[in-house]
C-alpha cells in the first residue's frame, strides 16, 4: 500500500539536482565546492563536546518528549534575550516544545493545525514562493489546497496576502513564512509581521513563522513574529515560531530545535509528538541548553558570515543581480536558464549549485519565480566561499 498524494506530489529538488548532473563529470584539475546544500560547515562550538562529556550518565535515561524544564527555559530565555520580549510572554511549560531540528516541527505542526474542512471547504495553506519542502509537504499530505505567494522584487519577495481572494481566507487553515527567507534573505519587518498577526486572528489560521536563520544578519538584528505579538499587546494566540541550533550554533547534526507560541498547538504538538515524535538523547539536550543559553559563540559565527558576504561584495559586484541579503546564508542570483547554468557550473568549474526553478513552483500567473536563478550556499570558509564565488563570475558572467 501506499500514499498516492506522496506519489504526486513534486520531486525534491536535492534528488532532481542528482538527476541533472548525473551524466556531467566536474573537471578532474579543480576540487569540487559544493555550494547546493544549506548546511553549515563552521567549526561548532566547544561547549557542545564538553557538555556532552560532562553528562555521560544520562545516555541510559529515555529523554522527555517535550523536552526537560531547564532546555526549555533555555529556549524560552534566548527568545526573550534575542527579541526584547516581556518577561512572562512565553511561559517555558505552556509555550515551548522542544523539537529534532525545525523541519520535524515545521511539519508537524501541518498535522494539528490543517483540518479536514475549514468553513465547510477544502482548507487552504498558503506557503512562500521559493519555500523550504516542509511546508509544501505538510500541506499537501494533510490535503490542503496549496497557495503559493510569490511576492515581488519590489515587496523584498515577501509573501503577498493580497493574492489570497476572500474567499481562500476563509478557508486559510494555514500560513508559513519564513524570515530572514530561504533563498532570498528578505528579512520581514515589523510592520508586515504585525499585520500578517492581524489577518491571521482576524481570519483564523495558524502563522507558523520559520525563524531559523534569525541570528544570521549581516546589519542590525532582524524583528520577530513575537515581537509583533508583544507590540499587540496580547498572548501568542494563532502564532508559532521555529527554531533550530543548526545554523544559530553551526551544528546541524545535533539535531536540535523548538517551536514556541499558541498554548492551545503546542499542547496538541506535545501530544503527537508523545504517540510518533524522535526526542533529542538527554546529553545532547544538555549540550543544547548550554547552547541557547550562549550568545558569544553566535557573534564569532555571525562575524564569519559577514565576511563572506563582505567578499561576495567585491567578487559579485554589477553581476548576476547580486545584491546583499538581508540575513541567511544564501544567494539568490540571476542565471538565465537555471538548469543549464547549474550544468555548466559542475561541468567546468565543479561547483554545485541549485537551480532556482527546483525550490519553487508556478504561481496563479503561471511563473516560477526561481525561473533563470540559482540559489548558492554561502557555508564554507571564507577562503572556499570567495573561490566558489570567483568561478560563478568566471563561468557565467565572462
Amino acid at each position: 500500500m501506499h500514499n498516492p498524494v506522496l506519489d504526486d506530489m513534486a520531486e525534491y529538488a536535492f534528488d532532481r539536482l542528482r538527476a541533472l548532473l548525473r551524466d556531467v563529470t566536474p573537471p578532474a584539475g579543480l576540487d569540487p565546492i559544493i555550494m547546493s546544500l544549506g548546511e553549515p560547515n563552521h567549526e561548532p562550538p566547544d561547549i557542545i563536546s564538553r557538555t556532552v562529556a560532562g553528562h555521560g550518565d544520562k545516555w541510559g535515561r529515555y529523554p522527555p518528549t517535550a523536552g526537560a524544564a531547564a532546555h526549555l527555559e533555555a529556549c524560552a530565555g534566548w527568545l526573550e534575550r534575542r527579541y526584547g520580549l516581556p518577561g512572562g510572554l512565553v511561559d517555558p511549560a505552556r509555550h515551548v516544545c522542544a523539537a529534532m531540528g525545525s523541519r520535524e516541527s515545521l511539519y508537524m505542526a501541518g498535522d494539528v493545525c490543517i483540518p479536514q474542512t475549514k468553513n465547510g471547504g477544502r482548507p487552504v495553506v498558503a506557503i512562500p514562493n521559493p519555500f523550504y519542502q516542509a511546508y509544501y509537504g505538510a500541506a499537501k499530505l494533510n490535503g490542503a489546497e496549496v497557495a503559493v505567494l510569490s511576492g515581488s522584487p519590489a515587496g523584498g519577495y515577501l509573501p503577498d496576502f493580497s493574492e489570497l481572494s476572500g474567499e481562500q481566507l476563509r478557508r486559510t487553515a494555514m500560513v508559513y513564512l519564513c524570515t530572514p527567507s530561504n533563498p532570498q534573505g528578505t528579512a520581514a519587518g515589523l510592520d508586515y509581521l504585525s499585520r500578517a498577526v492581524e489577518l491571521a486572528r482576524e481570519h483564523d489560521f495558524v502563522l507558523a513563522v520559520d525563524e531559523c536563520y534569525a541570528e544570521i544578519y549581516l546589519g542590525e538584528p532582524t524583528p520577530g513574529i513575537l515581537q509583533a505579538c508583544a507590540a499587540a499587546g496580547g498572548g501568542l494566540e494563532n502564532v508559532l515560531t521555529f527554531n533550530s541550533l543548526s545554523k544559530r550554533s553551526s551544528s546541524p547534526g545535533l539535531r536540535s530545535g523548538f517551536v514556541a507560541g499558541d498554548e492551545g498547538i503546542i499542547s496538541r504538538l506535545k501530544r503527537l509528538r508523545a504517540y510518533g515524535g524522535a526526542t533529542i538523547p538527554a546529553p545532547l539536550a544538555e549540550a543544547a541548553t548550554a547552547l541557547w543559553n550562549d550568545d558569544a559563540h553566535v557573534e564569532a559565527n555571525r562575524a564569519l558570515y559577514r565576511e563572506k558576504f563582505d567578499r561576495a561584495d567585491e567578487i559579485l559586484a554589477g553581476v548576476l543581480g547580486y545584491y546583499r541579503p538581508d540575513g541567511g546564508f544564501f544567494l539568490w542570483l540571476e542565471a538565465g536558464d537555471g538548469e543549464e547554468a547549474a550544468r555548466r557550473l559542475w561541468a567546468e568549474a565543479a561547483v554545485r549549485v541549485v537551480p532556482g526553478a527546483y525550490v519553487g513552483l508556478a504561481d496563479r500567473s503561471g511563473v516560477n519565480p526561481g525561473d533563470g536563478r540559482i540559489r548558492v550556499a554561502l557555508v564554507d570558509d571564507p577562503a572556499t566561499v570567495a573561490e566558489g564565488l570567483t568561478r560563478i563570475r568566471n563561468t557565467l558572467a565572462s
